[in-house]
């Protein structure tokens, strides 16, 4: 159920607004309490006297003001292959999104090689090779507990030798306040920065747009730790209603989202549009 749903659910209840309830509703919603102090300070203006397609069309200009009309093109390297490094929590869907990602590259005609630096599973290089295999992507070997900035070093040495486009390094899931596993993220970032002192090009968090809040809060101590995120990866939007907490993100860390996983399959996965993901959510 999208938001213009409860919103109407809202207002069978009670016809004439209520503030309380409205900024309530909009931060249950993963609108986020800056946002929608915004919003309601904007409806308010315009007096108590409000219809529900007053509300919405609101919330939709705000939205529409603080995303992207588009997600930003990748950033790519001047010479040589682009890093693209995956980062997340546990659960999110990143393994996936690693291959769907690859995957939408090859089909833009790119050549593209992945790396399992997410070494401390073998459930996830597992997972990576079934991917590689079913998606017809090359990926570097990897043995459980190797280094993985080892992985992604030598990963780097064999995209350059043989021209690829683009090399995805798949970091393993950690909790955002795990210290250890952070400083971790770093040592890789500072190893194929030697490779390439531009690199990497582009570090990519994946949210679950079902977690909410928490993936405000996961979004705020990855950019801490690593210094800059450039762009965000949204799993299970899938026709949910959710995924308002990207908007949060977007106005209170200026991280944009690149890219959104709609689904299950490989093709379940497309660059963001501000446009058609406002409809989504309302």
């Amino acid at each position: 159920m999208g938001l213009l749903s409860k919103l109407k659910s809202l207002f069978t209840r009670q016809p004439r607004i209520d503030w309380e309830d409205l900024e309530a509703f909009l931060i249950q919603a993963d609108l986020g309490p800056v946002f929608t102090e915004r919003v309601i300070d904007t409806l308010r203006a315009r007096g108590s006297d409000l219809k529900l397609e007053d509300i919405a069309a609101a919330a939709r200009r705000e939205i529409i003001s603080v995303l992207p009309a588009r997600g930003a093109p990748l950033r790519r390297a001047a010479s040589g292959p682009t890093v693209i490094l995956i980062t997340g929590v546990n659960g999110t869907g990143k393994t996936t999104s690693t291959a769907k990602l690859a995957h939408l590259l090859q089909r833009q005609g790119h050549r593209v090689l992945l790396a399992p630096a997410d070494t401390f599973r073998a459930a996830a290089i597992e997972q990576l090779e079934t991917w590689a295999r079913r998606l017809n992507v090359d990926m570097v070997p990897a043995r459980y507990q190797a280094d993985p900035a080892a992985v992604c070093f030598e990963a780097h040495d064999r995209a350059v030798r043989e021209g690829y486009d683009f090399l995805i390094c798949d970091t393993a899931g950690r909790l955002h306040t795990r210290h250890n596993l952070m400083e971790e993220l770093g040592k890789i970032r500072r190893v194929l920065a030697r490779k390439d002192p531009s690199a990497p090009h582009e570090t990519l968090l994946v949210v679950d747009a079902t977690t909410g809040s928490n993936a405000l809060n996961q979004a705020r101590e990855f950019q801490k730790a690593l210094g800059s995120l450039t762009g965000l990866i949204v799993t299970k939007l899938d026709g949910s209603g959710k995924g308002g907490i990207i908007i949060p993100i977007q106005d209170e860390l200026g991280i944009p989202v690149r890219f959104i996983g709609t689904g299950e399959t490989a093709d379940a996965f497309e660059p963001f549009e501000a446009a058609s993901f406002v409809e989504r959510i309302l």
